[in-house]
């Protein structure tokens, strides 16, 4: 779990709740966080809990469902026999048992004990669950794929605003020291007023950065909150002493290499697979729907009573067994010939795309990899440059001491300094990104 900072609620009070001051986070402790704690992710896990709920029904669909019931009726004026003769009569009678609405000689309109199901239905939907449940789990495994990508990268993006920050006070404080500085080199005729009214412009300017990058922190943690599902009124930081490059793939291997691996990994491609599968089985039930019948199975059990009038007399046991089988051709055959078309539709349609997607999975591989190859190039070029400023800055202050230039000349390397800062900041976290986006792409959050 996170590293907690906390206080006491009341000073000198020993049994005081403690109040949580803020979170600590560190990158391993986001992933963990995310993968036990974002909401996405557990309603992906629930998702996969319902398909399997279906494939447990379907696998139930042989077997017969249980009814319970009672049921009135009353009669007065004609009837008829089954001879065909009409005949006035005034008749009531009752039912109760395994079994509902039986009235007169017929079987109960509701059997107790009754199966009824298409046999292709109940040949091809357990299978068809299946898939559907398959699916789903891959589904739910690059849904975690996503989430922790995208947790890692808003940590690294609270990282930036976090460095950020400290660049923007630093720049604040050489500036703050070098308009002192100037401010007193106009007071003493040394140098100019202008210069030092030039410093303290450029003073505001970076005390406005400061509250923007203030700004900036605080949105990063608000994303990073969201995904990680934690108490939004803690504050979160990170407890990374400095912002280094990641090591986690390497990026003198080919891309070709990172693309065949995302081709064999990627869960997405194993969720489209079913989701063909799925497709082709339904065509399958189309086909085979008018060669099998509808299977009616149908049981009951009970006292049936009746009389003339409103009297109910004559109560003895009755049971009764029902079995039936149909064939239906739907709409004269154009019914059937539509079903097929459209299920052989939806087949090619699942078909082209897990094309798509395998063009797409592809594609995100080698843009990361692209991305991560020319990002580490520039990791040289923002340390040098850094050096540089430093040295630059160095030597403005020697001369400054030394009576040998004005302060104003330091905030050109003051400047440059702040920009390099921020360039080698910006280098080292688009780098981690793009590794965390090649590792995406490969589905490597998925195994690890």
């Amino acid at each position: 779990m996170a590293e907690v900072i906390a206080e006491n609620e009341t000073e000198g009070d020993g049994d005081a709740e403690p109040v949580i001051a803020a979170y600590t986070l560190n990158l391993e402790t986001v992933l963990s966080l995310a993968d036990s704690q974002n909401p996405n992710l557990a309603a992906a896990r629930e998702r996969i809990r319902e398909a399997y709920s279906r494939v447990a029904r379907a696998e139930a669909a042989w077997l017969p469902s249980l009814r319970a019931g009672l049921n009135y009726n009353h009669h007065e004026g004609n009837i008829q026999d089954v001879a065909g003769r009409l005949f006035e009569t005034n008749r009531s009678s009752f039912y109760g048992g395994l079994g509902a609405q039986a009235v007169g000689a017929s079987s109960p309109a509701v059997p107790g004990l009754v199966a009824q199901f298409h046999l292709a239905e109940a040949v091809f939907r357990p299978s068809l669950a299946e898939h559907q449940a398959a699916s789903r789990e891959f589904g739910a495994e690059a849904a975690r794929n996503d989430v922790l990508c995208d947790a890692a990268v808003a940590y690294l993006e609270l990282l930036r605003a976090e460095r950020g920050l400290a660049i923007a006070q630093e720049v604040l404080d050489h500036t703050r020291q070098l308009a002192q500085l100037t401010r007193q080199f106009a007071a003493s005729g040394q140098g100019l007023l202008s210069d030092a009214e030039r410093l303290e412009v450029e003073r505001s300017v970076r005390e406005d950065q400061l509250f923007a990058e203030q700004e900036a922190v605080q949105v990063a943690a608000a994303r990073l909150m969201q995904l990680l599902h934690v108490d939004p009124s803690v504050p979160i930081i990170s407890s990374e002493p400095a912002v280094i490059p990641l090591d986690i793939l390497s990026a003198e291997e080919p891309a070709a290499s990172y693309v065949a691996l995302g081709l064999t990994h990627r869960p997405e491609l194993c969720e489209q697979k079913h989701l063909v599968s799925e497709a082709i089985e339904r065509l399958q039930r189309e086909k085979y729907a008018p060669l099998v019948p509808s299977v009616l199975l149908g049981f009951s059990y009970g006292a049936l009573g009746g009389g003339y009038g409103s009297s109910i007399i004559h109560s003895e046991d009755r049971w009764d067994a029902d079995a039936a089988a149909y064939w239906e051709i739907r709409n004269l055959g154009l019914g059937e010939r539509a079903a097929r078309d459209e299920a052989a539709s939806l087949v090619r349609q699942a078909q082209w795309s897990e094309v798509a997607l395998l063009d797409r999975v592809a594609r995100e591989v080698s843009e990361a990899h692209a991305q991560m190859q020319q990002r580490q190039q520039r990791l040289e070029v923002g340390k040098k440059g850094i050096a540089a400023a430093e040295k630059s800055l160095t030597l403005n202050r020697q001369r400054i001491e030394n009576a040998q230039g004005l302060p104003i000349e330091a905030l050109l390397s003051i400047q440059a300094l702040a920009a390099m800062r921020r360039t080698y900041l910006n280098a080292v976290i688009d780098y981690n990104i793009a590794q965390l986006r090649l590792c995406r792409a490969i589905g490597w959050f998925v195994e690890s």
